[in-house]
């Protein structure tokens, strides 16, 4: 499967990160920085050159395209991939580089497309805030679960019946080939373009977009027991607005917020 590689030249980080959100909801599913410019990546069966069109217009700027074959794509995103923490909590790997003794946990993670080797800043702040949570015999839906990282840190941190979805062909398979990596027995893969389960979870964790969530508000909730607790990211600052709006309708608890760069990341809990 081949990948359509745009790149769109700009300095501004701000406006970096709100193109990565936007170009998320269209189906892009990798990234690459640089001081002058932002590159993303979609498969060629859903790259939509209309809707980006549309989208790069409304911001007044310019792009251009390339088509970059898979194994092309693996050789860049390896050279691009280095060894990251968050704090002495959990490390996070390829399986070529050393392995990490200064953390408790540790995540080896195959780098492809998928999106989530924990170097953006959404996927770190959804492993800061379950740092500080209870995973022991709980049950959880990791919904948008890309490289599967975050199924794999609560299968460490003691979840149990772990769920993880993506839409995403490509996510599925580097998922599986993470989770046998990491010797993960708890986590079961599906594939899925929405968040309802026929199951109850005691934690949900949503790493995804704006959009997606507020469109799978409703599953969202029914996906989880009374009390239970769901992190959502893959939101940006002036996204908590909406986000607190369309949670408080839904009767959530809203317990915290924590921003890393232009991203924010939130916890909250299920009425009982």
């Amino acid at each position: 499967m081949n990948y359509t590689e745009i790149t769109i030249d700009t300095t501004d980080a701000v406006l970096k990160d709100l193109l990565i959100a936007e170009l998320s909801a269209i189906g892009f599913d990798g990234f690459e920085e640089t001081d002058t410019a932002l590159k993303a990546f979609s498969s060629e069966n859903t790259f939509d050159d209309d809707a980006l069109k549309i989208l790069i217009a409304g911001h007044g700027l310019n792009y251009t395209t390339a088509s970059l074959p898979q194994q092309n794509w693996n050789e860049v995103w390896e050279s691009n991939f280095s060894p990251m923490a968050v704090e002495d909590f959990v490390g996070v790997r390829a399986s070529f580089h050393a392995p990490l003794t200064n953390v408790t946990h540790e995540i080896i993670i195959t780098p492809k497309m998928s999106f989530g080797t924990g170097h953006h800043a959404t996927t770190y702040m959804m492993m800061q805030l379950m740092r500080d949570m209870d995973f022991n015999n709980k049950t959880v839906l990791d919904f948008g679960s890309g490289t599967g990282i975050l199924a794999i840190l609560a299968e460490k941190l003691g979840g149990i019946q772990i769920d993880a979805v993506d839409y995403d062909d490509w996510c599925i398979e580097n998922s599986i080939e993470n989770i046998a990596s990491n010797d993960c027995k708890q986590i079961n893969i599906y594939k899925a373009d929405t968040a309802f389960t026929a199951k109850k979870f005691d934690i949900v964790l949503a790493n995804i977009n704006k959009n997606i969530i507020l469109a799978n508000l409703d599953a969202l909730t029914n996906d989880l027991v009374p009390n239970g607790q769901i992190l959502l990211s893959g939101l940006l600052i002036e996204d908590e607005k909406d986000i607190l709006t369309a949670t408080t309708l839904k009767r959530w608890t809203h317990l915290k917020t924590i921003t890393k760069s232009n991203w924010i990341a939130l916890q909250f809990l299920m009425p009982a």
